[in-house]
């Protein structure tokens, strides 16, 4: 019990998928292809209740029916959640063990909401767009600041061309 209390105490969310007909091969597999941050647990669902109370992760206990695999993501929730998908479809597994539910910040979310904050764009996606944004700045300051200069250059060099007629 301590130590899934030490897994949700560094948890953002939390989800569950059914543990059942999986290989060894397999779930290794899918622990191998999460990002890093993210732990994979078969826990029963006794410890796991004991484990989530008092907790903001409580709202989960709806979820203890059967046999759950638990996903503990410290860090990138959407790379985690599109991970377990591509797992999913690359095993054949999308009609068996599809995502049970999971809570974020002490909300529950059934399957349809947990598959909503997957397609959020993953802490890398957001950098590379703010990188590009904030690379974007500096070229199109220097292309307006260069844009009067060049017109009156032009400028000049026409009425110095005219002078000189």
């Amino acid at each position: 019990v301590e130590s899934i209390k030490g897994l949700l105490d560094t948890s953002q969310m939390i989800f569950t998928v059914p543990a059942g007909s999986l290989t060894v091969a397999e779930s290794e597999g899918l622990r191998r292809s999460m990002p890093e941050g993210t732990t994979i647990a078969v826990v029963k669902n006794t410890l796991m209740g004991r484990a989530l109370d008092g907790t903001e992760f409580e709202p989960a206990t709806t979820m203890l029916k059967g046999a759950n695999m638990w996903f503990f993501i410290e860090d990138d929730i959407s790379a985690s959640i599109k991970t377990y998908n591509e797992f999913l479809k690359e095993s054949g597994k999308v009609e068996t063990h599809s995502i049970s539910g999971g809570v974020l910040e002490g909300n529950a979310y059934d399957t349809e909401g947990v598959t909503a904050i997957g397609k959020l764009p993953t802490k890398d996606e957001l950098y590379a767009k703010i990188a590009g944004a904030v690379k974007a700045v500096p070229t199109k300051v220097a292309t307006v600041i260069k844009a009067p200069n060049s017109k009156l250059a032009r400028a000049i060099k026409l009425a110095t061309d005219k002078n000189n007629e």
